[in-house]
């Protein structure tokens, strides 16, 4: 598969799941549009920034052989979202894969229980994740209308397709919930543009940060990652970057409304 005389644009991409889709689709011969809202976000995490082989991820991608263009945009701001995208097109003129990672969490996995959501954080997180997600489309679509294609890729989670144990993290499930279901919106909306929208649904990842969150997690409830999918073991950053390379490829082109989980069998 190559991505070759592709343009990308990737949310969220300063580290983690954001690094490793634009680095992928990088090496799979895509230019890549690397945008977050603080382009060493990295550097608050040690995990993390032990990983970089540059200052930024836009200059791993230069390091690839790909041309790349560092945004710092806050994804929640849909006027920053349009500017960004008028730079794009301005720079490249085309825009062929989009991909909303943008998002996050806050507190513990174990706080923020249904019945007693902080409305603040609620508000945040669904800031961060569905409307974050909702700027980014609304910012490209004109574009990739006027073009008549493009492929946008959606970042759900598993958290987002059930209930969590004890009614926990409810703010970010109910707003990665509504990810999935605005995906699905948006592929019938732009099918016949001829544009595929499908998301995907990490289960649990072992980026630089959250691998130590999960020995965290082990240490409290005596309950071991690995035990908890079908794999045994959690994704790496790699089996959630190669499933985002097949969806921005032409071998996904008959695939929209798709919400596709990377969970090894943990909803199964």
């Amino acid at each position: 598969m190559t991505l070759e005389g592709t343009n990308a644009l990737v949310t969220g991409a300063a580290r983690g799941l954001g690094r490793a889709y634009a680095l992928h689709l990088a090496a799979l011969g895509a230019d890549v549009a690397v945008l977050d809202i603080d382009l060493h976000s990295y550097r608050q995490y040690e995990a993390e920034a032990a990983q970089m082989t540059a200052d930024t991820t836009a200059e791993e991608v230069l390091a690839l052989g790909r041309r790349t263009l560092a945004l710092e945009v806050d994804v929640t701001d849909l006027e920053a979202m349009r500017q960004a995208v008028a730079t794009i097109e301005q720079e490249w003129s085309t825009l062929d894969v989009v991909i909303c990672n943008a998002g996050g969490g806050l507190g513990s996995p174990f706080e923020g229980r249904a019945s007693e959501l902080d409305p603040d954080d609620f508000d945040a997180v669904m800031k961060k994740n569905l409307y974050g997600t909702v700027n980014t489309c609304l910012a490209v679509a004109p574009l990739l209308k006027r073009q008549g294609s493009g492929k946008i890729v959606t970042v759900a989670s598993i958290s987002g397709l059930r209930g969590g144990r004890e009614g926990a993290y409810a703010h970010y499930g109910v707003a990665k919930a509504g990810v999935a279901m605005y995906t699905r919106y948006l592929a019938q909306d732009l099918g016949g543009s001829g544009i595929t929208v499908n998301c995907i649904a990490p289960g649990y990842v072992a980026t630089g940060r959250l691998a130590l969150a999960f020995e965290s997690m082990e240490a409290d409830t005596k309950v071991s990652i690995n035990t908890m999918n079908a794999l045994g073991r959690p994704a790496s950053t790699e089996d959630c970057a190669r499933v985002v390379g097949f969806l921005a490829g032409p071998e996904s082109d008959y695939l929209s409304g798709v919400v596709l989980p990377i969970d090894g069998a943990t909803l199964s």
